[in-house]
């Protein structure tokens, strides 16, 4: 059987307040086009950018599976809740989904005496000739009030791995020879390489990093979301997919994509990227970092003209690093005037001070508050005015309360 795995779409995101959903919607139609030969497609979260979504980021959405269910009536698709998500949102219309053949764990489920709903849990993927091919463990993002007590270990790791065996042995229990045994998850894995400005850190902070050994060797393939640079953990089947569109402008350079998977019986056979289409360029300037202003106004007096044909949303983000040695209140006004009547648009200005006594290689980057992530300012804060890290117990409530600011809207 064949499998797409994608991940992050971040559906209603603003890349410094410009909007992104012509970029969005000419993903989903091409990748539309991706599933002609699957038998099914993973989402392993962060279908929205926020848990409180736009409308418009609801109905791309709802739009998307719409369509994929009426080109391929026998498409299963399998969708986990992400760390930006709200998982009662995503849940809210499980029995249409549920009716339209599309499984959706926006949370972690549970039967009324508060156990795991294992059968919610573990979703059977069907082969080209109908019949089940697969079983996947669909662990949406574990938050730490859905861990289970563990007394050994670190307890958020071992919550988390807790919660794994129980899934993935239940599905042992009832797959039949010759079935892959599948896995997806919305986490952080120990030994990868992270965006440096788009990824919010999830279960207490990166320090808790999750082993690869999470998932044994008997799970052909484990589709993972959370990092937007796309790689393998480990070993060849244990896989982030990436997110599908440049997230901030230190993503410029990401090869984004979805990932094709094969499997034969229960062994994975290959996995394929498939490059996603970048339908607005990034433009990071001067290329080797911050100059002058004289030298970054003449760069950007040779950027191409804008095509007055051209739709507004086709034109590329710029970012602009300056050096300068004193306060130059005008600054911005002169790089805009430069940029006028230019393609690209400004969304970002990067300003580094020279001291008096320091060279261009001295300087250091003032913090753009705009880029800053907000567990980003806890922790400066914290260490301004304690000694040593953040608590774990307290980094984990701080996260509990950005996410219940996000779910309002806050």
């Amino acid at each position: 059987m064949r499998l797409i795995h994608t991940s992050d779409w971040h559906l209603g995101h603003t890349l410094r307040e410009q909007s992104r959903a012509e970029e969005h919607d000419a993903f989903l139609a091409w990748l539309l086009d991706q599933l002609d030969d699957a038998d099914a497609l993973l989402i392993a979260g962060d279908v929205f950018d926020s848990a409180n979504p736009t409308s418009g980021a609801q109905r791309r959405f709802f739009r998307f599976l719409a369509e994929a269910r009426r080109r391929r009536p026998r498409l299963d698709v399998v969708i986990i809740g992400g760390n930006h998500d709200s998982a009662a949102r995503l849940d809210a219309p499980r029995p249409l989904l549920d009716h339209a053949g599309v499984r959706m764990v926006g949370g972690v489920p549970r039967r009324p005496d508060r156990s795991l709903d294992l059968d919610r849990l573990g979703v059977p993927l069907h082969g080209p000739d109908g019949q089940v091919a697969a079983w996947v463990a669909a662990v949406p993002f574990l938050r730490p009030s859905d861990l289970p007590r563990v007394e050994a270990g670190d307890p958020l790791v071992a919550g988390v791995e807790a919660v794994y065996r129980q899934v993935l042995d239940h599905l042992r229990a009832q797959r039949a020879p010759g079935q892959a045994l599948l896995a997806m998850g919305h986490c952080y894995l120990a030994d990868t390489a992270l965006s440096e400005q788009s990824e919010r850190k999830i279960l207490g902070g990166n320090q808790h990093a999750l082993p690869a050994s999470l998932f044994p060797d008997d799970v052909a393939y484990v589709a993972l979301g959370h990092l937007h640079l796309a790689q393998p953990v480990g070993r060849s089947g244990v896989r982030y997919s990436g997110s599908p569109l440049p997230l901030s402008m230190a993503e410029a350079t990401y090869q984004h994509q979805v990932l094709q998977v094969d499997l034969d019986g229960p062994d994975l056979v290959a996995v394929t990227p498939l490059l996603a289409p970048r339908p607005v360029e990034i433009l990071r300037l001067p290329e080797g970092g911050p100059l002058p202003v004289d030298a970054v106004l003449k760069r950007l007096g040779a950027l191409p003209l804008r095509d007055p044909g051209a739709p507004h949303w086709q034109r590329p983000f710029l970012e602009v690093a300056v050096a300068v040695e004193s306060s130059q209140p005008d600054l911005r006004a002169r790089i805009e005037a430069a940029l006028e009547g230019r393609s690209p648009r400004l969304v970002s200005l990067r300003v580094l001070r020279l001291r008096e006594d320091s060279s261009l290689a001295d300087a250091l980057p003032r913090a753009d508050l705009q880029s800053l992530d907000p567990e980003a300012v806890f922790e400066r804060l914290w260490e301004a005015r304690n000694s040593g890290p953040v608590p774990d117990r307290l980094r984990a409530s701080f996260h509990e309360l950005v996410d219940g600011l996000a779910a309002r809207g806050d």
